[in-house]
Parts: C-alpha cells; sequence; structure tokens
C-alpha cells in the first residue's frame, strides 16, 4: 500500500485527506494518473509532490510503505 496525502483543495475535491493506494511499485506520475481518474483531481499537474517527506520530481519512484504527499499551489494575503 502507498499512502497519499492530499492537502487544500485537492482534499477537499476528493473528500477525504488520506488515501491508500494498493501497489506494490509505481511512479509518482502512476500514482497522479490514479487520482485523477478515481477522484477527479484534474489540477493535480500543478501540485508538487513529495515522497516521505522529500520533494522529488516527476516520475519518482514509489513502493509500498511509502507515504506521498500531494500539496497544490497556495496563494493567500
Amino acid at each position: 500500500m502507498i499512502k497519499i496525502l492530499l492537502f487544500a483543495g485537492l482534499a477537499e475535491k476528493a473528500g477525504t485527506s488520506t488515501l491508500e493506494i494498493d501497489m506494490e511499485q509505481a511512479t509518482t506520475d502512476d500514482v497522479k494518473a490514479v487520482l485523477k481518474e478515481q477522484y477527479g483531481l484534474e489540477s493535480i499537474d500543478t501540485a508538487m509532490i513529495a515522497v516521505n517527506e522529500s520533494y522529488v520530481k516527476e516520475n519518482t519512484s514509489v513502493s509500498s510503505g511509502d507515504t506521498v504527499a500531494v500539496i497544490p499551489p497556495v496563494s493567500g494575503g
């Protein structure tokens, strides 16, 4: 299982801030594709991705037991 943490608008749209995906091996791009397909998170393409609390680039390998955080751009004033 890969644990997914969603923040801000992504968590609101998905209806939860924590998900688990039943995959042994994947990439961050695979995880994003699953989230788009199953939860309609189209805006995920602009989000920052962290694996096990470290920011990563696109298409980074993730394994069962890893935690993937999906952090959308933040604005405010």
